[in-house]
């Protein structure tokens, strides 16, 4: 079969794991914090914090932003559900700013409406969470002015994104957030297994982010609230999580970050020649916007007759994948009085919606078939 997504894994990864494996520490080490200066200075940010999956970076961002049960988190329903799970993690509300329709991210112009009467209503967000959807940045200079206007935190669910560019600059410098977060799942742009990462500009959210990804404790003597202490003790200020990332996974993000660019710049000439091959069949492309460049984590195709479409690629031996069932439409979501037609343009998207074969390790005589069977089953 060939998959939709998959890692790709070189010798320089296995020596970098088999190196960690070798040393006296598997697990906060010194792989750790190297791995994040190198995501640091990647995309520009002043801090990283690296944990065991984007969803728990996800989960320790929002305690860092002060959600809580009286506060509301908003995000798009075309996102995994982890993304809106973190904020009932929390006990806040959640709600779902619905999505272009031809970009897939969250649509400006609806969330300018739904800001306007949440004022009014006096039910306006303590987060909004953009989905860097596919890999392409949201409209975040645009979002940043309605923050300014509306006081709420900008949390960015850059999971797809690593890689990728918005108004030349790297996505996770949080320019225009007060967090980021990559993911570094397998399927994702590079891995370190499971694994994610929250980044920041303020040091106080850091200080947050460190305290919660383990257990609230720290020995940071200008935390602690023990005076004096002696070198064995340490102060739990809070409450926290066991997310705690290992240096073997860190070690092989470190490895992996070295073939960033390159890793992209290959799912560019993937998707430059999508555009071009399928640009006549009845097919609806992904738009790429203007003021940025995507790391093209995912190639989402919309096709009339998806079932049809869908069994023929996996009878072909292309194991094609749907990204996503919106959120709101899940039997969790439901009862809590979401419906259909609550969110039509992430709905609309969802009906006609394939993610086709895109990663590094594609090759090219994979990515010919794959247009092919295309060709033979769309017209």
């Amino acid at each position: 079969m060939i998959p939709y997504g998959r890692q790709f894994i070189v010798n320089e990864d296995i020596e970098a794991v088999v190196e960690v494996l070798k040393s006296k520490m598997l697990t906060q080490g010194p792989a750790i914090p190297r791995f994040e200066n190198d995501i640091c200075n990647y995309v520009g940010a002043k801090y990283g914090v690296a944990v065991n999956s984007a969803t728990s970076a996800l989960h320790i961002s929002c305690l860092a932003l002060g959600l809580d049960s009286d506060s509301i988190l908003w995000t798009v329903p075309n996102t995994f559900v982890s993304s809106a799970n973190v904020g009932l993690f929390c006990g806040a509300k959640v709600d779902f700013v619905d999505i272009d329709p031809n970009t897939y991210l969250m649509c400006m112009n609806t969330l300018k409406r739904k800001l306007e009467k949440a004022s009014k209503d006096g039910l306006l967000p303590k987060i909004v969470m953009p989905v860097h959807f596919a890999g392409q940045s949201a409209d975040m200079k645009i979002l940043k002015k309605l923050s300014l206007k509306y006081g709420f935190k900008i949390l960015e669910d850059a999971s797809h994104a690593i890689g990728g560019n918005y108004l030349e600059q790297k996505i996770g410098g949080c320019q225009y957030s007060d967090i980021t977060v990559f993911s570094f799942h397998p399927v994702k742009i590079i891995t370190t297994g499971e694994g994610g990462i929250a980044l920041t500009n303020n040091e106080q959210l850091n200080e947050k982010l460190v305290l919660f990804r383990s257990h609230g404790v720290t020995r940071q003597h200008k935390l602690m609230e023990t005076r004096f202490p002696e070198p064995w003790v340490y102060d739990q200020i809070s409450l926290g999580f066991n997310y705690r990332i290992t240096d073997i996974q860190a070690a092989l993000g470190s490895s992996q970050l070295k073939r960033l660019d390159e890793i992209v710049k290959r799912r560019t000439e993937i998707a430059q020649l999508y555009n071009s091959e399928l640009s006549n069949l009845e097919i609806k492309l992904p738009k790429q916007c203007e003021k940025g460049d995507s790391s093209f984590h995912l190639y989402p195709i919309c096709v009339n007759d998806r079932k049809r479409v869908y069994d023929g690629l996996q009878s072909a031996g292309i194991n094609v994948n749907v990204h996503y069932i919106p959120i709101h439409l899940q039997p969790f979501w439901k009862k809590k009085g979401y419906n259909i037609g609550d969110f039509p343009n992430s709905e609309n998207y969802y009906s006609r919606a394939i993610s086709i074969p895109i990663y590094f390790g594609l090759k090219d005589s994979e990515l010919d078939f794959v247009i092919s069977q295309l060709k033979k089953l769309i017209y």
